[in-house]
């Protein structure tokens, strides 16, 4: 067995410290570990388990959320939604450089976390969670009295067991704003809950309000003379123990992900995940993607909707196209900006269209170029931007063909 140093860009673009723990041989399966609320990637506990799972076969990926131990950003501004997406990003990575995870761990906080983000990780087919709280508020009773004010910015030092945070008012908001009952509800996943009946920091009340609202298959162990910490080596090997005989039922030997030699070339292909009404996975080539509608549409808000992958193939090949034309040309053109926005409007008030009844597909491209450019040079590259293919390609001609194999 080893540990490889993991690191990987966050979602907002700065870099997330892991380790992965690798077992002898191909693994039967990839895992990813959240820590708890005061913990890091290198907690005992996380490494136990982790390690643990690496000697049953199991590929684990433990990490700092950001803002904690090697991560960089700042932790008290980031928020519970910030931990779902830095799981979500730990996934995409697993995704396009190793093998997507199919089982999610969780402790404490983290056990929150993973409940929250496994409806985004269309790979998952099995979650255990570890002391965790049914409310991912309820972590506010641990500032004790030292709540910032939730209308404020101002950050307020709190100790939470023996280390300083420094918490502003929109972490706490977005802690009380979250609906992990309906999430739960909605898991669809196999669930296995661990908790110790005498956790003085997480009561085991939060357990069974968790095994209550998950719909079946679920199952609860309860973690006998465990604190909340798993601070008792034994407690940490036991729970990695039953965590991988239960996830065996659930997860198998993964095939390695197709490559872009073994895929045909070109092709994209798209198929439903079954998580949500809308999620479908999409792969191209060796990159791997999440086609999904916003929550006002009956989404998950997982991913792009359709257009939004549209507009950008448009906005990409714009932009790639400027950058050709302006080094092909010398121009000293720093850095190019695309937006896109998609509309319907009235055929009747566009004066340039054929179309005269009816309401047609409107395209917005609004360009920003940066560099010590004159203006001839600017008005070239925008008249340049209509040039692109993609552009090209709308405003031509298009047969699509539908067939079934």
């Amino acid at each position: 067995m080893s540990t490889e140093k993991y690191d990987f860009p966050g979602v907002g673009g700065h870099r997330l410290s892991g380790r992965l723990e690798l077992p002898d041989g191909q693994p039967t399966a990839y895992a990813v570990f959240a820590h708890c609320f005061t913990c890091g990637k290198d907690a005992r506990a996380a490494t136990r388990i982790a390690r643990r799972l690496g000697e049953l076969g199991i590929a684990t990926l433990r990490f700092d959320f950001t803002g904690l131990g090697g991560s960089e950003g700042e932790f008290g501004n980031a928020g519970f939604t910030s931990n779902i997406d830095d799981l979500v990003a730990a996934a995409d990575h697993l995704r396009v450089n190793r093998i997507a995870p199919s089982l999610l761990v969780g402790h404490s906080l983290g056990g929150a976390a993973v409940l929250a983000a496994a409806g985004r990780i269309p790979e998952i087919k099995a979650i255990a969670t570890i002391g965790a709280p049914f409310d991912a508020a309820h972590v506010l009773h641990l500032f004790g009295g030292h709540l910032p004010a939730s209308d404020r910015n101002e950050p307020t030092d709190v100790t939470i067991g023996g280390r300083l945070f420094r918490i502003g008012g929109s972490f706490v908001d977005d802690l009380a704003r979250q609906d992990q009952g309906g999430r739960i509800a909605g898991l669809r996943r196999s669930l296995l809950v661990l908790h110790a009946p005498n956790d003085a920091t997480v009561g085991i009340d939060n357990a069974s309000q968790i095994f209550l609202k998950a719909k079946h298959p679920k199952s609860f162990v309860s973690l006998d003379g465990a604190d909340h910490l798993l601070s008792n080596p034994r407690d940490a090997e036991y729970a990695a123990t039953v965590i991988a005989a239960w996830a065996s039922r659930y997860i198998g030997d993964q095939a390695p992900p197709a490559t872009a030699d073994s895929a045909v070339a070109g092709q994209v292909v798209v198929e439903e995940t079954g998580a949500g009404k809308f999620q479908n996975r999409v792969r191209i080539g060796r990159h791997a993607l999440l086609a999904d509608e916003p929550a006002s549409f009956g989404g998950l808000d997982s991913g792009p909707s359709p257009y939004d992958f549209l507009l950008a193939g448009l906005g990409a090949c714009t932009a790639m196209t400027l950058r050709l034309y302006a080094d092909r040309k010398g121009i000293p053109l720093r850095r190019v900006r695309v937006g896109l926005d998609h509309n319907k409007v009235h055929a009747a008030d566009c004066a340039d269209c054929e179309t005269r009844e009816g309401k047609i597909d409107e395209i917005v491209k609004t360009i920003v170029v940066e560099g010590d450019l004159d203006a001839e040079q600017r008005a070239r590259l925008i008249e340049i931007a209509d040039k692109c293919p993609v552009h090209r390609t709308l405003h031509s001609e298009i047969k699509i063909r539908t067939q079934s194999p």
